[in-house]
């Protein structure tokens, strides 16, 4: 048996953090009420690409949004765990009231991808495991989860999913939970455009050459004309790698070590009937967020500042409510 597999149980996970932070909320008195009309979203570009010139590894396929580090058998990943060439959020309908922030997947709590990743004798199924953190990590720093939600619940099928297969989960962490396949635009089909944590890559829709993928395993994996194996997405589940077909470290649900996100408020409630209409980064460290529920228009408008983040909660009246959080 390859997979590595431990009894202790840890009490920290990506979606299973605990929170100390200090929160003051108060009430503001009413404004002009939000304009109805929707802002088109803006979004940083970043010009960065895979080099395509070298084999695709770890080492060299990340976007410039991130910094790899490798050592002989692991390449270190630092990001913020935010998209730097796509928005976020907006085509949502099923929402927990979370917000993308910036996370610290850096130093001890970057990602750590494996340089030669072995078959497992025991692979871990993502259909009835693995709800806990990510199971790949996105060349462009975002992680990726399983595509099926801490419930079991399909989350594409949910209406949990942006336009680009992503949301918040309860720490404000932005993840994906289908194949980010827009990415191949940047990087090329003969690119991956993401990395399981076991270290096999995930290709787009086809293959390098163009052709058609055939012969995928329960895990949405190969082998190619070489021997390696590599997983691919698809437009149906699992979407992504569904599973660790590789040899992992598996503690609780979870592949270990991965980095923790950082939640500095409480955990939100889903809102029924609300879907978001709108995201924007309006400055540094500043966004904005629209949805609309029972034909009202809503906003949160959220800053980070000198490690003080605001939020500003605005209704369809204009009445606004603001609460800090200092971590």
């Amino acid at each position: 048996m390859n997979t590595r597999r431990s009894a202790n149980v840890l009490l920290q996970g990506a979606l299973l953090v605990a929170v100390t932070a200090c929160g003051t909320r108060e009430s503001v008195e009413p404004t002009a009420a939000l304009e109805t009309a929707v802002p088109e979203p803006t979004t940083a570009v970043n010009e960065g690409s895979a080099d395509a010139a070298l084999p695709s590894t770890p080492c060299n396929a990340f976007l410039e949004n991130t910094t790899t580090d490798c050592t002989p058998d692991t390449a270190i990943v630092e990001s913020n765990g935010l998209p730097a060439t796509h928005n976020m959020m907006v085509g949502i309908v099923s929402w927990q009231q979370q917000v993308p922030l910036p996370q610290a997947y850096t130093g001890d709590n970057a990602w750590r991808i494996p340089l030669v990743p072995e078959l497992s004798d025991d692979p871990i199924s993502g259909r009835d495991d693995l709800f806990r953190g990510a199971i790949a990590l996105a060349v462009n720093g975002v992680p990726i989860f399983n595509a099926l939600n801490n419930r079991g619940d399909d989350a594409y099928l949910a209406g949990e999913l942006d336009h680009w297969g992503g949301h918040t989960g309860r720490g404000d962490d932005y993840h994906y939970h289908i194949a980010p396949t827009h990415l191949q635009e940047e990087v090329g089909a003969d690119q991956p455009i993401a990395f399981g944590l076991d270290g096999f890559p995930l290709y787009g829709l086809t293959e390098a050459d163009g052709s058609p993928v055939v012969g995928l395993d329960a895990y949405n994996g190969h082998f190619d004309d070489d021997g390696s194996y590599h997983y691919h997405a698809t437009e149906t589940y699992p979407y992504i790698n569904g599973g660790m077909r590789g040899v992992v470290d598996y503690r609780d649900g979870q592949v270990e070590p991965q980095p923790n996100a950082h939640p500095i408020r409480p955990a939100g409630e889903p809102l029924r009937g609300a879907e978001i209409t709108a995201f924007s980064q309006t400055g540094p460290g500043a966004f904005s967020l629209q949805y609309t529920l029972d034909g009202g228009t809503y906003a949160v408008q959220y800053a980070i500042a000198d490690g003080t983040y605001t939020f500003e909660f605005i209704d369809p009246s204009g009445q606004r409510t603001v609460e800090t959080y200092t971590p």
